[in-house]
């Protein structure tokens, strides 16, 4: 497998190892092992699936320490922009952005350590989408950002009139008013 930096340190794309023939392929989706030797130290706790339409945007959540989770994120089946903001006080990266497309054609994975808030946009007509998180969810940490925030200004590759976002999550405050306690550390 191939673990590719982005501009922000610790955001890491993972470009598995595919076997792929007539009759379709594999691969190994996550191997403790592997992970750590590349320096991937977290161990995941929970696995969560989620079906979604074109034009639906999921995020960006977040749970605040000491509830924060680590994500290891991939789709299964259709496509998605997948995002996340640097909510880590005094980091040379605070409130930047990556975004990544994830497919089942790609089958790219993209590591997001604690500290980030996350969303996701879908580009296909639907799409199967998985993440591993090293920590529990919990109701009373878990916190967001409205996912067009002006500050963030992120391009969610999906026209307004066609975005499709949940009342709870339109109802997020900006990355200004949001609430967060994480710190940089080196």
């Amino acid at each position: 497998m191939q673990v590719l930096p982005t501009k922000i340190p610790g955001l890491l794309i993972i470009e598995p190892d595919v076997f792929a023939d007539r009759r379709g392929y594999f691969f190994e989706s996550y191997s403790l092992q592997k992970y750590q030797s590349h320096g991937i130290k977290t161990t995941f706790l929970q696995d969560n699936v989620s079906s979604s339409v074109r034009g639906v945007v999921r995020g960006l959540h977040y749970q605040l320490a000491p509830y924060a989770q680590a994500k290891l994120i991939q789709v299964l089946k259709g496509s998605v922009l997948d995002v996340a903001v640097d909510l880590r006080q005094e980091s040379p990266t605070f409130g930047e952005h990556v975004s990544v497309e994830l497919s089942g054609k790609n089958l790219r994975q993209f590591f997001v350590p604690p500290g980030f808030a996350h969303g996701f946009s879908v580009l296909s007509d639907e799409v199967l989408f998985s993440y591993k998180c090293d920590n529990y969810y919990n109701k009373e940490a878990e916190r967001g950002i409205n996912h067009n925030d002006p500050d963030l200004n992120i391009n969610w590759q999906v026209p307004g009139n066609e975005i499709i976002v949940s009342p709870k999550d339109q109802a997020l405050p900006s990355f200004k008013e949001a609430e967060r306690n994480f710190v940089f550390r080196n």
